[in-house]
């Protein structure tokens, strides 16, 4: 809001949400945070050299960016290579539920 007040563009915001955290945690399991962590830092990748870097079955890691593409984690290039675009991940956990 800020920026519309200066006369400014917003910049764009992307957001997904969880129900709860074990929900997040299905989705980001230890070895996905470890794929979006190290494909990152690394950038573009086919999932073959992403599963050489993690020393992991490819199958898995293929299953993986299947599961990270449908929650927008993950995205491909041009030359189908996967990468992560964003910079970081914030995680809001409400202490208190709302009330509908």
């Amino acid at each position: 809001m800020q920026a519309i007040e200066r006369g400014e563009s917003p910049s764009p915001y992307f957001g997904i949400g969880f129900e709860s955290l074990p929900q997040f945690f299905a989705v980001f399991t230890p070895r996905r945070w470890e794929l979006v962590s190290t494909l990152r830092r690394s950038g573009p990748l086919s999932i073959a050299g992403l599963a050489r870097q993690l020393h992991r079955n490819y199958k898995n890691v293929h299953d993986d960016i299947v599961a990270l593409t449908q929650w927008e984690t993950v995205r491909r290039d041009e030359d189908h290579r996967v990468f992560v675009p964003w910079d970081e991940i914030d995680l809001r956990l409400p202490l208190v539920q709302k009330v509908a």
